[in-house]
């Protein structure tokens, strides 16, 4: 049986860990710089990586049922979850009418639905040679700030801003990442960090709404042909920023590492939590920098809990629509009870 890939497997925890800490962090962006220069830094990476990550693993969309698959492990979790948050946002947020928009998806369903897109476009990109299709897929990136009616819409904006870096992360090999793991290039990774915390810090002016690449340039405001540079800039502080992340990523096993298979549980689970957070009055208690610690443990501690065997064995019906997990779950239970109760009677 061939290993799991360590090192794929803690990058993809790692970065769950980041989503659900710079959800957190939303909240005090407009009272603290530090949050605000913070949540910035890993808005650059977070989601860009795992976009990345996921076109890696897209290597195998020419096998046959591989897009029936995609189907099923994308479009259906996506429309009972918009289904779930559509009910989940008329109780919490109080509405006066209940509506359900397949559509215009709730907050982090986008990427779902843009993961399916992206693998859609796969095959007609991954016919030419890289150079081409990521310049092809770059110039697109770049052209549809200009379009009004390319926004969160079937999350046509960002299917097309980061489609370059699936794109890339299908042409990149295992050997490409690795190379990014010599000391060397982890000092210079070091490095990087510090500088772009330090630029983002000195210019706060800096809109962070450039890094979701949800919103055509007009809603930026920014129309005229400067836009281009200043998404093409985002691009490369992105990609550098992505790559070093990667560099810092362990390859060793480590107590998290198993849990990195089961993100897309955290990824759909944590917005519950996150959203009652926001609506709570426990995010008034932290106002000082230790106690923004306290809540980068919470945000470890829901990763955790959230891709444990527990959890995703009673939401894999929902999820994944199917109860393997569950039904492995029950006989590891019915074989402690059956233990214990022997251990007993002796």
């Amino acid at each position: 049986m061939k290993q799991r890939d360590y090192y794929f497997d803690n990058a993809k925890f790692i970065l769950i860990f980041f989503v659900v800490f710079g959800h957190f962090l939303r909240s005090y962006i407009g009272e603290s710089e530090t949050i605000y220069t913070l949540y910035k830094v890993i808005y650059t990476f977070h989601m860009p990586a795992f976009i990345l990550v996921s076109g890696y693993f897209a290597k195998g969309f020419h096998k046959k049922g591989y897009l029936p698959k995609i189907a099923k492990k994308l479009i259906l979790p996506y429309i009972i979850f918009q289904l779930i948050y559509s009910i989940f946002y008329y109780f919490l947020y109080d509405k006066s009418d209940f509506q359900v928009d397949p559509l215009t998806p709730h907050w982090s369903l986008w990427f779902l639905i843009s993961l399916f897109f992206w693998n859609l476009l796969l095959p007609l990109f991954a016919r030419y040679k890289a150079v081409y299709s990521l310049s092809a897929a770059l110039l697109i990136g770049l052209a549809v700030g200009y379009f009004d009616s390319i926004a969160n819409y079937l999350s046509l904006s960002r299917t097309f801003v980061f489609f370059p870096l699936f794109l890339l992360g299908y042409f990149m090999k295992k050997d490409h990442f690795y190379s990014l793991l010599k000391p060397k290039i982890k000092v210079a990774a070091g490095f990087i960090l510090a500088v772009v915390f330090v630029g983002f810090y000195l210019f706060p002016e800096i809109n962070y709404e450039w890094l979701l690449g949800s919103k055509p340039y007009s809603e930026l405001e920014v129309t005229s042909i400067s836009a281009v540079f200043t998404r093409f800039g985002f691009y490369l502080l992105s990609l550098i920023m992505v790559f070093t992340f990667f560099t810092l990523v362990p390859r060793k096993q480590y107590f998290f590492t198993n849990l990195g298979k089961n993100t897309l549980y955290v990824y759909l689970l944590h917005g519950f939590f996150i959203r009652v957070f926001r609506e709570s009055e426990v995010q008034d208690y932290f106002t000082k920098p230790e106690n923004f610690l306290l809540l980068a443990c919470a945000s470890l501690l829901l990763s955790l809990l959230l891709s444990s065997k527990y959890i995703t064995s009673f939401a894999q019906p929902v999820i994944e629509l199917e109860i393997s997990k569950l039904k492995n779950l029950r006989i590891k239970i019915q074989s402690l009870l059956r233990f214990y109760r022997k251990k007993m009677l002796n």
